[in-house]
């Protein structure tokens, strides 16, 4: 958003949360780069350049067997519906503490999301992949090891994508149709990267500031009073203590239900059509 605060050294960037909600209020079309990710522990984590190209870049990509589909360089911010449909969407796992309690409540309000993964953690974390894909979600990339996208080159930027489309394809046998740059922070050039890897972006309109760790009734008013029809809402389920997340979820995931609201998946709604060139939002 419009409110930011860069910290070079940590590679943080601060969003401003009232700024989010009071956008989201006033029907703005999303969030172009105010993705904060909880602060100065969750970018000191995720914030490492990238390696020296490995030598699995030179072999073929897992379960390549035709051409390569070319995605959108669009980002899309909202779901373009006139029904009461949302997208729920969860950053910077897996991890094996908070990403099976997501999955639980998604699965007892028998509802589909979109987990943006990062890839060295969903490495070592494979099984949480299958878990997620075995339930019927959406993985989307997330990069590798989370950094700012706009300050590193191509090959760094391709190796980001390229390293988790191969740990999720490997695991799940389909490589993510979407990805969502770290700190929601794009340029053309990472832009035309994704869409050659058959990714289109996606970002988001509702920001819950989860990061922030507010408390989960704090966490479950700022959603309550920005979602809108065809809102993409943003929340973690990794990247430090998502027990807050988690508990707003269980409270205000039923109150979205019961009061009209469809959780679907990008993917599946009409201005997506999964890997076939036309991309999303473009």
């Amino acid at each position: 958003m419009n409110t930011r605060r860069v910290f070079l050294g940590g590679m943080l960037i601060a969003g401003a949360c009232a700024a989010n909600r009071a956008h989201a209020a006033g029907g703005g079309s999303g969030s172009s780069g105010a993705d904060a990710k909880g602060g100065a522990r969750h970018a000191m984590r995720h914030a490492r350049p990238a390696s020296r190209p490995q030598a699995y870049r030179l072999q073929p990509e897992v379960s390549q067997t035709g051409p390569k589909v070319r995605g959108s360089t669009s980002v899309a911010h909202t779901l373009d519906t006139r029904r009461r449909e949302i997208a729920l969407t969860f950053d910077d796992g897996p991890d094996p503490v908070y990403t099976p309690q997501v999955l639980e409540v998604l699965r007892r309000c028998r509802v589909q999301a979109t987990f943006c993964v990062i890839g060295s953690d969903a490495a070592a974390h494979t099984w949480l992949l299958n878990a997620i894909a075995d339930a019927g979600h959406e993985i989307a990339n997330h990069s590798w090891s989370h950094p700012l996208l706009t300050r590193m080159r191509s090959h760094e930027i391709h190796e980001q994508f390229a390293r988790t489309c191969d740990v999720v394809e490997g695991a799940v046998g389909k490589a993510p149709a979407l990805a969502r740059a770290p700190f929601g922070e794009w340029n053309k050039r990472a832009l035309g990267i994704s869409a050659s890897l058959g990714m289109s972006p996606l970002g988001w309109s509702v920001d819950t500031c989860d990061w922030e760790e507010p408390g989960a009734r704090e966490i479950t008013s700022t959603v309550l009073e920005t979602v809108r029809p065809g809102s993409v809402l943003l929340a973690h389920d990794g990247g430090g203590d998502r027990s807050q997340t988690v508990a707003a979820l269980r409270d205000f995931l039923p109150r979205l239900i019961d009061s009209g609201y469809t959780p679907v998946l990008p993917s599946d709604t009409d201005v997506f059509e999964d890997r076939t060139g036309k991309g999303w939002g473009g």
